[in-house]
C-alpha cells in the first residue's frame, strides 16, 4: 500500500448535525475534534510508507482509532464496528454518516508498521505537540516518573514447565513445517508426552519421579535438536525460531556431563533473571520480583508534567524488562525529553531513579535538578550514630587528605575501581593512629585494627552529601510530595486502560501499547482542561472527612 497525504478534512454536515442532536450537552469525542482539531495528519506517517501501490487506508484514522480501542479497552473487530455505527467516532474521523469503514484488519497492519519502523512514539509525539500549539506544554517545568509491573501475555511456568512448553512448541512447528523429516526422527512415546500443555499439578509428585521426568525431556530435547543439526538436515530447518529457541533454552536449563544430558543446577550456573527464557512464547519477558511482589513480564515507567496551573500531560514512556532497574530508565528518559525539547528544569523522583552517578550526570548533561530521596548510608557506623559515619569525616579533596571526627589524618589515598567498575577512592588511616584511639571499636569496628573507607569521586561524592541535606529540609518535603501524583496517573492507566496486562507478545508490541495508551489518556485530559474542569482532589473516606472537619474546626 502508498501512501498519498491528504489534510484531514472538515466534518460532514450531515454527520455533525445527528452528532449535536445526540448528545445535545456535547460529548468528549466531540469536544476532542472540536477543541484539538484532527490531532494527526498523514504526513507525520510517510517514511512508514511506500510511495507506489494502492492507495492506505488514512493514516491520521487510524491513529485516531488506534488510540480509541485502547481508550475503551476494543477488539481490532469492535473498534473496526465502532467506525461504522457509532455517530461520535464519526465526528471524530470527519467521515460521512454512509461511510461503510474499514476492515478490522487494517489496525493489525498500522500497528505492524509502527513497530517494524521504530514509530510507536509518533502517537505520543502527535498530542503532545497539539497540546504544545495550545500552550499547555513547556520546557523547564516539573515532571514526575515512576514505573509499574505489566504481566506478560504468558502463563507465568516453573522451569520444569518451560522446557516441557519449548519443546512441545518446536515439535508442533515441525510438524507443520517439515511433517515427514519429523516422522523419521520421532520417538514412539512423543505423540503423547508433548501432545497436551505441561501444567505443575499434572507433573510426577515425588522428587525421585520428577528428576527422572525432567531427565527424559533434556535428553529428548537434546535428540531433536541433535537431529536438526545433522548432516544431510535441511538448513531452513535449523534457522527455524522455533528450533533456535529451543536450543537457547536447552542451554540455560540443561548440560551435557560424560554424555549424559543433565539438569542445571545453582552449581552448574544458572542465567541471571534479565536474561532468562521464562516462556518460549516471548521470549522477552523475564522473571522480576520488587519487595513481596513477583512476576513474568515488563516494567511500564510514565513520565508527567506536574506544573502549577497547567493540566498534567504524560511526555514519556519507556517500556524495560522486568529485572531492569529504575535508576537505568533516568538518562533514557532525560534523552527522551530532550530529543522532545521537554527536558524539565525539575525531575521528581523516587529512591530507584537516583544515586551519586545519576545526580552528577544528570545535572551535567541535562541541566535537570533530579529531585528525590537518596538511599541512607548502609553502613553500621551510620545506623549506630556515634558520630563516626562517613558524613562526620571532613574531606579535604585539593590535598587528597581525610580527617576522622578525632582530628586524625588519613595515611592513604588511592583511585580504584569497585567490582561494578564504578570509579572510587579508597582512604585507610593510620593502624597505630587508630590503636591509640579510645573510640576505635565504633570508628574502625570491635576487630579492625584501622579505619578504612571507599569514597564516590568528588563529584559525585559532593551531589550525594547535598542530596541527604537537601532531604532535610522543608522545602524538600513540599516538593516531593507532588512526586505522590503519578501514582494516580499510573492507577488511571491501569484500571482504565488496562496497562498492567500485555496484549501482546514481545517488548517492542508491548511499548506500542503503553505510548498508544499514554497518547490515549493525553486527548481526555486536555480536552476536560480546556472545558474548565478542575483536577480532582484526592478522595477521603467518610471518617477521614469527619476527622479532618473536627480537626479544623
Amino acid at each position: 500500500m502508498c501512501l498519498r497525504p491528504t489534510p484531514p478534512p472538515p466534518v460532514p454536515a450531515d454527520t455533525a448535525h445527528v452528532a449535536r442532536s445526540a448528545f445535545p450537552r456535547g460529548n468528549l469525542l466531540l469536544g476532542l475534534r472540536d477543541g484539538l482539531g484532527p490531532v494527526f495528519h498523514d504526513r507525520r506517517f510517510g517514511r512508514l510508507f511506500p510511495t507506489k501501490g494502492q492507495p492506505a487506508e488514512a493514516p491520521w484514522r487510524l491513529a485516531l482509532v488506534t488510540l480509541l480501542q485502547f481508550a475503551e479497552g476494543l477488539s481490532d473487530r469492535r473498534a473496526a464496528d465502532a467506525v461504522r455505527s457509532r455517530v461520535d467516532w464519526k465526528y471524530l474521523l470527519g467521515l460521512p454518516l454512509a461511510d461503510a469503514g474499514f476492515d478490522s484488519t487494517v489496525l493489525s497492519e498500522f500497528r505492524s508498521r509502527l513497530v517494524a519502523g521504530g514509530a510507536e512514539e509518533l502517537l505520543l509525539g502527535a498530542v503532545l505537540d497539539v497540546a504544545a500549539a495550545h500552550r499547555l506544554l513547556r520546557a523547564g517545568g516539573r515532571q514526575r516518573t515512576d514505573s509499574t509491573h505489566v504481566l506478560a501475555a504468558v502463563r507465568a511456568m516453573n522451569r520444569a514447565e518451560c522446557a516441557h512448553e519449548t519443546l512441545r512448541h518446536a515439535l508442533e512447528v515441525l510438524a507443520l513445517a517439515a511433517p515427514e523429516w519429523l516422522l523419521e526422527r520421532a520417538l514412539p512415546h512423543w505423540g503423547t508426552a508433548y501432545g497436551p500443555r505441561a501444567f505443575d499439578d499434572r507433573l510426577p509428585k515425588s522428587a525421585a519421579k520428577r528428576t527422572a521426568w525432567v531427565r527424559t525431556v533434556g535428553e529428548d530435547g537434546h535428540h531433536l535438536l541433535a537431529a536438526v543439526s545433522a548432516a544431510g538436515t535441511p538448513d531452513w530447518l535449523a534457522r527455524l525460531p522455533a528450533a533456535g529457541m529451543l536450543r537457547r533454552v536447552w542451554i540455560q536449563q540443561f548440560y551435557l556431563s560424560d554424555g549424559e544430558v543433565r539438569w542445571r543446577t545453582k552449581e552448574e550456573g544458572i542465567p541471571p533473571a534479565a536474561r532468562f527464557i521464562s516462556s518460549p512464547c516471548d521470549p522477552d519477558a523475564h522473571y522480576a520480583r520488587k519487595s513481596s511482589r513477583s512476576w513474568i513480564g515488563y516494567k511500564a515507567h510514565l513520565t508527567e508534567t506536574c506544573d502549577d496551573g497547567l493540566p498534567r500531560i504524560v511526555t514519556c514512556v519507556q517500556t524495560t524488562a522486568g529485572p531492569t532497574a529504575d535508576g537505568d530508565v533516568t538518562t533514557p528518559t532525560h534523552r527522551a525529553l530532550r530529543g522532545k525539547g521537554l527536558l524539565p528544569a525539575q525531575h521528581i523522583v523516587d529512591t530507584g531513579y537516583l544515586d551519586a552517578g545519576l545526580l552528577v550526570e544528570t545535572r551535567r548533561d541535562f541541566g535537570v535538578d533530579l529531585v528525590g530521596p537518596p538511599r541512607p548510608d548502609p553502613r553500621w557506623r551510620a545506623e549506630a550514630g556515634k558520630g563516626f559515619a562517613m558524613e562526620g569525616f571532613a574531606i579535604h579533596w585539593d590535598t587528597r587528605r581525610a580527617v576522622c571526627p578525632m582530628g586524625v589524618r588519613s595515611s592513604g589515598w588511592t583511585p580504584s575501581v569497585d567490582t561494578r567498575g564504578t570509579a572510587v577512592v579508597k582512604v585507610k588511616f593510620s593502624a597505630r593512629d587508630c590503636r591509640a584511639c579510645i573510640h576505635r571499636a565504633d570508628c574502625a569496628g570491635p576487630k579492625a585494627k584501622q579505619r578504612l573507607m571507599t569514597l564516590r569521586t568528588r563529584d559525585e561524592y559532593a551531589a550525594l552529601q547535598t542530596a541527604r541535606q537537601r532531604q532535610r529540609t522543608p522545602d524538600f518535603r513540599g516538593l516531593y510530595g507532588l512526586r505522590a501524583g503519578v501514582e494516580a496517573t499510573i492507577s488511571q492507566a491501569v484500571r482504565g486502560f488496562g496497562l498492567r496486562r500485555s496484549r501482546y507478545f514481545g517488548r517492542a508490541k508491548t511499548h506500542l501499547q503503553h505510548v498508544a495508551t499514554a497518547a490515549a489518556m493525553n486527548p481526555s485530559r486536555l480536552v476536560c482542561w480546556i472545558a474548565g474542569d478542575p483536577l480532582a482532589p484526592t478522595r477521603r473516606s467518610n471518617l477521614g472527612r469527619l476527622i479532618h472537619a473536627q480537626g479544623a474546626a
